[in-house]
């Protein structure tokens, strides 16, 4: 009697097998160097973020200002660059980790941290509190943008089904509620101009008004976000062949998914009210990085943390550089460049897939 396979789910992902002709142990090897090629990238963009600004400084200059408080660039270096190369390092692989979870969770290569309404929730509540209580800082922000994006967070996986929720089921809930929010956001910064002054800015994501005490404050959370989202690679891989796969595997489907909800919630809320929300950077990220080191999570999300930094600050340095003596905020650059680049994948048919 012969036996039968019966082919997997459409749209459902499997886990990574070996490539033809390559040991898994070579192929893991050629991920690990491409890690470690991608950190010395970052190092660079790093110290290209720190030297490259509005006003022109050599390199000695900067170097000076780095380690000599003396230096007439001490103040230009430590109060502005490098607390906005730190701030646009947290950011960027708060965004890229989210985007990489949310497209695992969903099993949906086109979502991003918006798709749950999680930008939505943060931004709908930090424009009440600038609204409505004056809130102008960070330290109002980031509280009322992390208990928005719980907020949404927790009702998106309630009408999605909580425990019974899928992955359809979640992107329609979180469509829903992301546009219902972000039309209550233009209406709060229409109806209020002293809060659309205050807020204008952020809404379209910026790294210029980064502090010294907005890194020390974001890092927290940031921090906490990046090791639930670190911790559940595995987890995710096995929820990737499906709920009862799963299951045989010894994991939980409703754990995980809460839980990975909880880190997004934290890495983005804080994201957002740091910087306002910032678009594509969650969303390409993971696409280019899957082309990279196929889907298996494990190597996926440290890709992600890596690389979403670089793209974050290569857009800033661009800004700044393009628009000499003032600037392009981060949000315009990454808007401007990202969705071309995307839609032209898109059409080509060479995104991969989840």
């Amino acid at each position: 009697m012969s036996v039968t396979k019966s082919p997997p789910a459409q749209g459902a992902s499997t886990l990574p097998q070996p490539a033809r002709g390559r040991p898994p142990g070579a192929r893991n090897a050629w991920r690990a160097a491409g890690l470690a090629g991608s950190v010395l990238v970052l190092l660079a963009v790093l110290a290209l973020s720190i030297g490259v600004g509005a006003r022109q400084l050599s390199l000695g200059e900067v170097w000076h200002g780095l380690l000599d408080g003396d230096s007439p660039a001490y103040t230009v270096v430590h109060r502005m660059r490098l607390p906005r190369t730190l701030l646009g390092l947290l950011v960027g692989a708060a965004l890229g980790l989210a985007g990489g979870v949310m497209q695992a969770l969903t099993r949906n290569p086109l979502a991003d941290p918006g798709l749950l309404g999680i930008n939505a929730g943060a931004s709908a509540a930090v424009a009440t509190a600038a609204s409505l209580l004056g809130v102008a800082t960070f330290d109002g922000y980031v509280w009322f943008a992390l208990a928005g994006a719980a907020g949404v967070s927790v009702l998106v996986y309630a009408v999605g089904g909580g425990r019974g929720a899928t992955p359809a089921r979640l992107a329609l809930a979180g469509a829903a509620l992301n546009a219902t929010l972000y039309s209550y956001v233009s209406a709060v910064m229409l109806l209020d101009t002293s809060s659309l002054d205050r807020m204008r800015f952020w809404t379209v994501g910026s790294l210029a008004s980064a502090q010294p005490s907005t890194v020390v404050k974001v890092l927290p959370f940031v921090a906490v976000g990046l090791l639930i989202a670190l911790a559940l690679a595995r987890p995710l891989n096995a929820l990737a062949l499906g709920d009862d796969s799963a299951r045989a595997l010894g994991a939980r489907p409703a754990l995980i998914r809460a839980a990975a909800i909880v880190a997004v919630t934290l890495l983005c809320g804080a994201a957002t009210a740091a910087c306002g929300p910032i678009v594509f950077v969650g969303l390409m990220v993971p696409h280019l990085v899957r082309a990279l080191t196929g889907p298996d999570l494990r190597w996926m999300l440290p890709y992600c943390a890596v690389l979403a930094p670089v793209l974050l600050l290569g857009a800033d340095v661009l800004g700044r550089v393009l628009a000499r003596p003032g600037e392009l905020l981060v949000g315009v650059v990454t808007a401007v460049l990202g969705g071309p680049f995307f839609l032209y994948f898109a059409r080509r048919g060479r995104v991969a897939r989840v």
